[in-house]
């Protein structure tokens, strides 16, 4: 291990998380320059929000990456949650767990490949909800950008799948240890289709954060690609000083999974982010409906899509800037190669960004964020 506080964020027990959140929910003094909310005026730099941790330097929603994370900077980090057989939030970027976990070198599972469609993408795979929490458990993340991120893949095979709740208490264990809040920014994960096999998230994500004191403190952007889920959860949250309800918009053609609205062009009309103003408090669009790509690759006029959101009163916080050449528009390239890491041409590309007005920004490796933000 390169980093003592990745195999030290192992050993965190639950107990010792709970009591330490109690104290920071009793209003116990902590340091640091975030906010309570997204929306709050104290907050005037830029929000950076580790995404799925430090996922470019260790292997995506695991411990070791939140602890990376916020040891490199990070004010928020994101767990995505989708749901086991057995109705138990878990972190995973999907349900399907083929390409982050070990899953397909246990003989055990094999049979357990399959074929879905999910919001409307047909897949193969093995997914969390055929899986107990328990079998999940026997699973050791693994890197999905193998080739791209080789420091990341080192530590395939180490790190367990973990729950939603588990994450709550080591985010609340660092936070005391740091005295400083440290974000959380759940999405919830195709919450239609899990509805559709018996397996709501929305209760069950409320059930949690109701069970955690650290999560009636400390500051949440709650996400997802749906409209229905964030209306629900607004119904049912009400408007309090930590809850900020993030609308995320995909391409412009794409549509969302609970089939709410046409397409997210609609939503990125001046007509679509009032509507969202009206259950949400920002939006999260993906980069390049910013900034968009000219036919040679580079950063082509910025459309008008920060300004017009901030007119409905809704904050902008995109997704999602990584520190390697293929990811970067070719104006910030350099002739390392495509896989090769290149943390200038990614802090330049953040400021372009930047410049526009966006109030903050996911990022696969928060160090280099924090350079961008100077």
């Amino acid at each position: 291990m390169t980093d003592d506080r990745d195999g030290r964020a192992m050993g965190y027990r639950r107990r010792d998380a709970l009591r330490t959140a109690a104290g920071l929910a009793a209003g116990a003094t902590v340091a640091g320059p975030l906010s309570v909310a997204v929306g709050a005026e104290a907050s005037a730099r830029p929000l950076l929000f580790a995404h799925r941790g430090a996922s470019a330097l260790r292997p995506e929603h695991t411990l070791a990456a939140y602890a990376k994370a916020i040891a490199d900077g990070a004010g928020y980090i994101e767990p995505d949650l989708v749901a086991t057989r057995d109705g138990v939030l878990v972190v995973r970027h999907e349900n399907n767990i083929a390409d982050t976990t070990d899953v397909a070198s246990r003989a055990a599972f094999a049979g357990r490949r399959t074929t879905k469609t999910i919001d409307g993408v047909r897949q193969q795979g093995w997914f969390t909800e055929d899986f107990t929490l328990a079998e999940l458990k026997t699973l050791r993340a693994t890197e999905r950008l193998g080739a791209v991120r080789p420091e990341s893949r080192g530590f395939d095979g180490q790190f367990q799948i973990v729950t939603f709740e588990e994450m709550i208490d080591f985010a609340a264990a660092e936070a005391a240890a740091r005295g400083r809040l440290i974000g959380l920014v759940p999405e919830l994960k195709h919450s239609t289709y899990f509805a559709g096999i018996g397996l709501r998230l929305e209760d069950r994500f409320l059930a949690v954060l109701e069970a955690h004191r650290y999560t009636q403190r400390a500051p949440l952007v709650i996400q997802s690609f749906e409209v229905g889920n964030l209306r629900t959860l607004r119904g049912k949250l009400g408007r309090p000083a930590n809850v900020t309800l993030l609308q995320l918009l995909d391409e412009d053609a794409a549509k969302p999974g609970d089939g709410a609205v046409p397409d997210y062009a609609a939503m990125m009309t001046p007509a679509g982010l009032a509507a969202i103003a009206r259950y949400a408090d920002a939006i999260g669009p993906w980069t390049r409906s910013i900034i968009p790509l000219g036919p040679d690759g580079r950063l082509a006029a910025a459309r008008p899509l920060v300004e017009d959101a901030h007119r409905a009163g809704l904050k902008v916080l995109p997704y999602t800037f990584r520190p390697e050449n293929r990811f970067l528009a070719a104006d910030f390239r350099d002739k390392a190669g495509d896989d090769a890491r290149n943390e200038a041409g990614s802090i330049a590309e953040i400021r372009r960004y930047l410049a526009t007005g966006i109030d903050g920004f996911f990022t696969d490796d928060p160090a280099v964020g924090l350079k961008a933000l100077g």
